[in-house]
């Protein structure tokens, strides 16, 4: 899987997959009282949020018994109680590596990062070293909350490998858990900068719909219609310039599902620039001549990956109770191919 590789307990979705993995067992004691199970398995596993448990059990990945169930389930005295996933186990540990970071703000509970495009955010499968964490546990190799074997030491929210910007990252558990709050809750506030293929008709709008996994193919997320199959989510975007078959889109997410933007837009038909997963690498709009065909061939040199920038983040402090909010420019290839594209507009328009 790529950078989006699912976490135990994060984002999951119902696959259907025939095979199952046991990732955590407990067995209720025989004179346990009856108790909500997101509740006892909170009581019992170590580093494993009541949200997570709740997230899992809405998956059908919460088994008691052998049969899924909400996590309202009342745990009776001898039920064996498990989480099962699509993918077997891992162990991981964390490996500091002395990887630059770009710090926009520091202080005793928090940082926030400006992440470069190309970097994943944490450990998976396929991925366990030169990730934000393993930067993050260099950087933090003293604090306790980046020892062990933790993936999400700190992280309360991530991006695609391939996107830039920014993240906030927790320094203690508290810190973790109020950003956390925030994140689940729909108060934290973020604005992307995306370059689309085509101008979004209304130039304004909301793109909603159920955000679920692919049927034919796991790393791909579809919006759906269907409250079944996927997530809710909302993103409100608004067209910031016309640059002719491509456009600058600044896109506000009320919710943070995977690749949220990036299956949205594809959705209403104008996935991102050069967004290899969702068909943004192919020429989705313009002329077949071979000039033209040239020129996003050199677009696309220009920016090797999908042109998304998490650019503002903003939450309140979980010390001062203060709000914070963070800008960030555009990265270089992505100015770069905004400057080519308006000289090319600016060219044919003449």
């Amino acid at each position: 899987m790529d950078d989006e590789t699912i976490d135990e307990l994060d984002e999951l979705e119902d696959t259907g997959s025939a095979e199952r993995y046991e990732h955590y067992r407990v067995v209720s004691d025989k004179g346990q009282a009856l108790m909500r199970v997101d509740k006892f398995l909170t009581n019992h596993l170590e580093k494993v949020s009541r949200n997570r448990i709740q997230e899992a059990a809405d998956a059908g990945n919460l088994i008691a018994n052998g049969k899924s169930v909400k996590s309202n389930y009342k745990v009776k005295p001898g039920d064996i109680i498990t989480i099962e996933l699509d993918f077997p186990k891992w162990e991981l540990k964390i490996i500091p590596q002395d990887i630059p970071l770009e710090i926009l703000y520091e202080d005793d509970d928090l940082l926030v990062v400006n992440k470069q495009a190309g970097m994943v955010v944490h450990p998976g499968h396929g991925n366990y070293s030169g990730t934000l964490v393993n930067a993050l546990a260099w950087h933090l190799k003293d604090n306790p909350i980046f020892k062990g074997d933790d993936p999400r030491p700190g992280l309360v929210h991530r991006i695609d490998k391939d996107t830039s910007g920014i993240l906030v990252v927790a320094k203690n558990e508290e810190a973790k858990a109020y950003l956390a709050r925030q994140f689940f809750n729909k108060t934290s506030e973020r604005t992307y900068i995306a370059m689309a293929w085509g101008v979004p008709n209304p130039p304004e709008g909301t793109i909603t719909g159920y955000i679920g996994r692919h049927v034919a193919n796991r790393l791909l997320m579809h919006n759906y219609t269907d409250e079944s199959k996927g997530k809710w989510s909302v993103t409100h975007y608004n067209v910031i310039e016309d640059l002719g078959y491509v456009s600058l889109v600044e896109c506000k997410l009320e919710t943070g599902r995977t690749h949220q933007i990036r299956a949205h837009f594809k959705s209403i038909g104008h996935p991102l620039f050069n967004d290899v997963t969702y068909g943004g690498d192919d020429i989705r709009r313009g002329t077949t001549f071979a000039k033209y065909r040239q020129f996003i061939s050199n677009c696309f040199e220009i920016c090797p990956r999908q042109a998304l920038h998490a650019k503002t983040l903003g939450f309140v402090h979980p010390r001062t109770k203060e709000f914070m909010q963070f800008d960030s420019q555009l990265p270089p290839d992505m100015t770069q191919l905004l400057a080519k594209w308006r000289e090319y507009l600016s060219t044919r328009n003449d």
